[in-house]
Protein backbone atom coordinates (compact mmCIF):
# COMPACT_ATOMS: atom_id res chain seq x y z
CA UNK A 1 0.00 0.00 0.00
CA UNK A 2 2.60 2.35 0.28
CA UNK A 3 3.41 2.61 -3.44
CA UNK A 4 0.06 4.04 -3.88
CA UNK A 5 -0.70 7.41 -5.13
CA UNK A 6 -3.92 8.85 -3.94
CA UNK A 7 -5.24 12.07 -5.57
CA UNK A 8 -8.10 13.55 -3.93
CA UNK A 9 -10.58 10.18 -3.82
CA UNK A 10 -8.47 8.83 -6.20
CA UNK A 11 -5.76 6.00 -6.08
CA UNK A 12 -3.70 4.95 -8.50
CA UNK A 13 -0.84 2.01 -8.51
CA UNK A 14 1.62 3.99 -11.16
CA UNK A 15 3.38 6.77 -10.43
CA UNK A 16 3.61 7.27 -14.32
CA UNK A 17 1.06 9.30 -15.75
CA UNK A 18 1.36 9.33 -20.09
CA UNK A 19 -0.10 11.98 -22.34
CA UNK A 20 -2.25 11.02 -25.76
CA UNK A 21 -0.15 13.25 -27.93
CA UNK A 22 1.56 12.86 -30.71
CA UNK A 23 0.94 9.10 -31.69
CA UNK A 24 -0.06 8.06 -35.26
CA UNK A 25 -3.63 6.09 -34.00
CA UNK A 26 -5.20 5.16 -31.36
CA UNK A 27 -4.10 1.78 -30.98
CA UNK A 28 -0.51 2.65 -30.37
CA UNK A 29 -1.56 5.31 -28.03
CA UNK A 30 -2.80 2.35 -26.22
CA UNK A 31 -0.46 -0.52 -26.47
CA UNK A 32 2.33 2.26 -25.71
CA UNK A 33 0.40 3.00 -21.98
CA UNK A 34 -0.07 0.07 -21.37
CA UNK A 35 3.48 -0.96 -21.89
CA UNK A 36 4.44 1.68 -19.45
CA UNK A 37 2.57 0.23 -16.76
CA UNK A 38 0.77 4.16 -16.52
CA UNK A 39 -3.05 3.81 -14.97
CA UNK A 40 -4.16 7.48 -15.85
CA UNK A 41 -3.63 8.86 -19.47
CA UNK A 42 -3.81 12.69 -19.89
CA UNK A 43 -6.19 13.63 -23.27
CA UNK A 44 -6.48 17.22 -24.73
CA UNK A 45 -10.38 17.26 -25.01
CA UNK A 46 -10.13 19.99 -27.33
CA UNK A 47 -7.90 17.77 -30.21
CA UNK A 48 -8.64 14.41 -29.26
CA UNK A 49 -12.08 13.00 -29.02
CA UNK A 50 -12.94 11.34 -25.99
CA UNK A 51 -16.69 12.83 -25.71
CA UNK A 52 -18.48 12.32 -28.75
CA UNK A 53 -19.56 8.27 -29.10
CA UNK A 54 -20.16 8.91 -32.83
CA UNK A 55 -16.87 9.68 -33.88
CA UNK A 56 -13.84 7.37 -33.47
CA UNK A 57 -13.00 7.98 -29.73
CA UNK A 58 -10.14 7.32 -27.61
CA UNK A 59 -12.26 5.71 -24.96
CA UNK A 60 -13.35 2.92 -26.82
CA UNK A 61 -9.61 1.84 -27.63
CA UNK A 62 -9.03 1.39 -23.93
CA UNK A 63 -11.49 -0.51 -23.04
CA UNK A 64 -10.72 -3.78 -21.40
CA UNK A 65 -7.88 -1.61 -19.94
CA UNK A 66 -7.58 -0.59 -16.26
CA UNK A 67 -6.38 3.22 -17.61
CA UNK A 68 -8.19 5.99 -15.90
CA UNK A 69 -8.42 9.24 -18.45
CA UNK A 70 -7.85 12.67 -17.39
CA UNK A 71 -9.43 15.37 -19.70
CA UNK A 72 -6.91 18.27 -19.41
CA UNK A 73 -7.57 22.14 -20.89
CA UNK A 74 -4.24 22.45 -23.22
CA UNK A 75 -5.70 25.41 -25.59
CA UNK A 76 -7.62 26.88 -22.80
CA UNK A 77 -6.26 30.79 -22.27
CA UNK A 78 -8.49 31.88 -20.03
CA UNK A 79 -10.07 30.64 -16.63
CA UNK A 80 -13.39 30.91 -18.26
CA UNK A 81 -12.26 28.69 -20.86
CA UNK A 82 -10.61 25.99 -18.75
CA UNK A 83 -14.48 26.04 -16.62
CA UNK A 84 -16.57 25.78 -19.38
CA UNK A 85 -14.55 23.12 -21.04
CA UNK A 86 -14.36 20.63 -18.04
CA UNK A 87 -18.34 21.21 -17.37
CA UNK A 88 -18.98 20.07 -20.73
CA UNK A 89 -16.86 17.16 -20.75
CA UNK A 90 -17.60 16.00 -17.37
CA UNK A 91 -21.64 16.62 -18.90
CA UNK A 92 -20.47 13.95 -21.46
CA UNK A 93 -18.38 11.56 -19.78
CA UNK A 94 -18.88 11.22 -16.06
CA UNK A 95 -15.32 12.22 -15.34
CA UNK A 96 -14.17 15.14 -13.03
CA UNK A 97 -10.48 13.95 -12.31
CA UNK A 98 -8.79 16.53 -14.44
CA UNK A 99 -5.54 18.05 -15.28
CA UNK A 100 -6.01 21.81 -15.04
CA UNK A 101 -3.92 24.12 -17.41
CA UNK A 102 -4.26 27.39 -18.37
CA UNK A 103 -1.76 28.40 -21.07
CA UNK A 104 -0.29 31.95 -20.77
CA UNK A 105 2.73 31.98 -23.58
CA UNK A 106 0.86 29.87 -26.42
CA UNK A 107 3.33 30.78 -29.47
CA UNK A 108 6.50 30.01 -27.98
CA UNK A 109 7.17 28.23 -24.04
CA UNK A 110 3.68 27.46 -23.55
CA UNK A 111 4.06 28.45 -19.74
CA UNK A 112 1.21 28.35 -17.65
CA UNK A 113 -0.39 31.98 -16.23
CA UNK A 114 -0.98 30.57 -12.69
CA UNK A 115 -3.36 33.80 -12.15
CA UNK A 116 -6.01 32.63 -14.55
CA UNK A 117 -5.22 28.94 -13.41
CA UNK A 118 -6.19 29.95 -9.83
CA UNK A 119 -9.25 31.55 -10.82
CA UNK A 120 -10.00 28.65 -12.40
CA UNK A 121 -9.10 26.30 -9.62
CA UNK A 122 -11.80 28.04 -7.14
CA UNK A 123 -14.45 27.60 -9.02
CA UNK A 124 -13.78 24.05 -10.59
CA UNK A 125 -13.22 22.88 -6.61
CA UNK A 126 -16.57 24.24 -5.91
CA UNK A 127 -18.57 22.73 -8.64
CA UNK A 128 -16.93 19.13 -7.09
CA UNK A 129 -14.13 18.33 -9.11
CA UNK A 130 -11.07 16.71 -8.41
CA UNK A 131 -8.08 19.30 -9.78
CA UNK A 132 -4.35 17.79 -10.90
CA UNK A 133 -3.20 21.97 -11.83
CA UNK A 134 -0.11 22.71 -14.01
CA UNK A 135 1.77 25.42 -12.85
CA UNK A 136 5.05 27.08 -12.55
CA UNK A 137 7.84 25.76 -10.36
CA UNK A 138 6.71 28.63 -7.93
CA UNK A 139 6.11 27.44 -4.05
CA UNK A 140 4.34 30.53 -3.43
CA UNK A 141 1.81 29.65 -6.82
CA UNK A 142 1.96 26.20 -5.70
CA UNK A 143 0.56 27.05 -2.07
CA UNK A 144 -2.26 29.33 -3.38
CA UNK A 145 -3.35 26.71 -5.82
CA UNK A 146 -4.05 24.31 -2.77
CA UNK A 147 -5.56 26.56 -1.08
CA UNK A 148 -8.05 27.09 -4.19
CA UNK A 149 -8.87 23.35 -3.52
CA UNK A 150 -6.73 21.87 -6.24
CA UNK A 151 -6.13 18.35 -5.11
CA UNK A 152 -2.60 17.27 -7.16
CA UNK A 153 0.19 20.30 -8.19
CA UNK A 154 1.92 19.53 -11.41
CA UNK A 155 5.13 22.22 -11.70
CA UNK A 156 6.61 22.04 -15.17
CA UNK A 157 10.43 20.69 -15.35
CA UNK A 158 10.68 22.33 -18.56
CA UNK A 159 9.35 24.12 -21.32
CA UNK A 160 6.59 21.23 -22.66
CA UNK A 161 7.51 19.07 -25.18
CA UNK A 162 11.32 20.07 -25.05
CA UNK A 163 12.64 16.93 -23.30
CA UNK A 164 14.69 19.06 -21.17
CA UNK A 165 14.90 17.49 -17.89
CA UNK A 166 14.56 19.28 -14.54
CA UNK A 167 16.03 22.88 -15.13
CA UNK A 168 15.33 23.81 -11.84
CA UNK A 169 15.94 21.17 -9.10
CA UNK A 170 15.80 22.89 -5.94
CA UNK A 171 12.32 24.75 -6.96
CA UNK A 172 10.85 20.84 -7.17
CA UNK A 173 12.31 20.32 -3.28
CA UNK A 174 10.72 23.82 -2.38
CA UNK A 175 6.90 23.49 -4.46
CA UNK A 176 7.15 19.87 -2.31
CA UNK A 177 7.56 21.44 1.09
CA UNK A 178 5.45 24.16 0.17
CA UNK A 179 1.93 22.00 0.06
CA UNK A 180 0.70 19.03 1.48
CA UNK A 181 -0.13 17.53 -1.79
CA UNK A 182 0.79 15.28 -4.44
CA UNK A 183 3.64 16.50 -6.62
CA UNK A 184 3.83 15.35 -10.29
CA UNK A 185 6.30 17.00 -12.09
CA UNK A 186 5.29 17.65 -15.37
CA UNK A 187 6.60 18.80 -18.56
CA UNK A 188 10.16 18.32 -19.56
CA UNK A 189 10.85 14.28 -18.83
CA UNK A 190 13.06 13.51 -21.80
CA UNK A 191 13.95 9.98 -20.28
CA UNK A 192 13.94 7.33 -17.54
CA UNK A 193 16.78 9.30 -15.68
CA UNK A 194 14.50 12.49 -15.40
CA UNK A 195 11.71 11.07 -13.91
CA UNK A 196 14.00 9.16 -11.69
CA UNK A 197 15.60 12.31 -10.41
CA UNK A 198 12.08 14.02 -9.95
CA UNK A 199 11.07 11.02 -7.53
CA UNK A 200 15.09 11.82 -5.82
CA UNK A 201 13.47 15.45 -5.63
CA UNK A 202 10.66 14.52 -3.70
CA UNK A 203 8.12 14.23 -6.47
CA UNK A 204 4.83 11.83 -5.49
CA UNK A 205 5.21 11.00 -9.53
CA UNK A 206 5.90 12.19 -12.81
CA UNK A 207 3.97 12.69 -16.41
CA UNK A 208 5.58 12.68 -19.64
CA UNK A 209 4.24 12.42 -23.44
CA UNK A 210 7.19 13.25 -25.65
CA UNK A 211 9.47 11.35 -24.52
CA UNK A 212 7.59 8.10 -25.19
CA UNK A 213 5.53 9.15 -28.01
CA UNK A 214 7.98 10.18 -30.11
CA UNK A 215 10.34 7.24 -29.44
CA UNK A 216 11.32 4.89 -32.22
CA UNK A 217 9.06 1.98 -30.77
CA UNK A 218 6.90 3.67 -28.06
CA UNK A 219 5.57 0.58 -27.21
CA UNK A 220 8.96 -0.56 -26.23
CA UNK A 221 9.91 2.83 -25.11
CA UNK A 222 12.77 2.34 -27.11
Amino acid sequence: MDDILKIGKYTLGSRLIVGSGKYDSFEMTKEATVASGSELITVAVRRLNITDPDKENLRDTFVGTNVKFLPNSAGCVTATEAITTFRLTREATGIDLIKLEVIGDTKKTLYPDVLETIEACKILAKDGFTIMAYTSDDPIMAKRLEDAGAHAIMPLAAPIGSGLGIQNPYNIAFVKDAVDLPIIVDAGIGCASDAAYAMELGADGVLTNTAIAQAANPSTHG
